[in-house]
């Protein structure tokens, strides 16, 4: 989960590489996956699509143990909101999920109002005013 994320594990990004525009999603889901590489575009294993992914330094140093690098991940499932605006994340947003335009490298990003499928106060909209939550 992306609260579970710590800013040591993500020390060595150097980039975020996105296969699709961000500003057309709410949300991603975020996960540290174990990958062979330091970077280039990773297998992905889940339902769904892979929306983005990490690009590590060359400081980052593989797991002794598997020789692998742990880097972010960014995807959606089929039933998460960009795919189903009225279905079971119409008003929230799954636990690991962030709102991508609060993401860079080295920074584990957050839930915002859009993320959690709220709207801001017309006040808010108003001053251009988005708080992370």
């Amino acid at each position: 989960m992306s609260s579970l994320i710590s800013a040591d594990e993500i020390s060595h990004e150097t980039e975020l590489v996105w296969l699709e525009d961000i500003d057309e999603l709410d949300y991603v889901r975020q996960s540290l996956d174990r990958l062979p590489t330091r970077k280039g575009k990773p297998a992905y294993h889940r339902d769904g699509r892979m929306v983005g992914f990490a690009i590590l330094g060359p400081n980052a140093k593989a797991s002794h143990a598997s020789g692998t690098f742990r880097r972010r991940v960014f995807w959606l499932l089929p039933h998460d909101r960009d795919s189903d605006p009225a279905g079971l994340y119409a008003n929230s947003a799954p636990a690991e999920a962030v709102d991508p335009r609060t993401l860079d490298p080295r920074i584990k990003g957050s839930k915002t109002e859009r993320s959690e499928g709220g709207r801001p106060s017309l006040a808010m909209q108003e001053l251009g005013i988005q708080l992370p939550l």
